[in-house]
């Protein structure tokens, strides 16, 4: 290491601008977003989820997935999405394993996954009021 001035410090320094702040709720939101703007968009739910052990479980992704759709985001990758794996996900946008389920698996998804259907259960994950939460449950459409 060698010594230096503040001045020649700041002569060769490089300014990086940081990515926004998002707080969870904003994440989720954009993610949301994200989705609603693909909203008749076939997506890929993830297979046997809750069949994975934890580290598994973790390297899940898929092509044409609601979190490969997340990561394209470059709003969401400014803020520090840094893949688009189960577990990048789940670190970035709080989500617990029970979350995890309800969104992306298979076995939650009757029919067919569009982007919009997709879209709504984030804004319901967001918004974790248990009303809102019952009323998803019982979604058929």
């Amino acid at each position: 290491m060698r010594h230096q001035s503040l001045e020649q410090i700041l002569s060769q320094a490089r300014v990086v601008e940081a990515g926004p702040t998002l707080s969870r709720h904003e994440r989720l939101l954009r993610w949301a977003q994200v989705l609603q703007a693909a909203e008749a968009r076939l997506l890929q739910p993830l297979r046997f989820v809750e069949f994975y052990a934890p580290a598994a479980r973790a390297r899940l992704r898929g092509e044409q997935t609601p979190l490969a759709l997340a990561f394209a985001d470059p709003v969401l990758r400014g803020a520090g999405l840094s893949g688009d794996t189960l577990g990048e996900a789940q670190a970035f946008f709080g989500l617990n394993d029970e979350d995890t389920h309800f969104l992306l698996c298979d076995c939650h998804w009757r029919g067919r996954m569009t982007g919009g259907r997709a879209a709504r259960r984030v804004r319901a994950v967001a918004n974790p009021h248990l009303l809102n939460r019952l009323w998803m449950s019982f979604q058929r459409d």
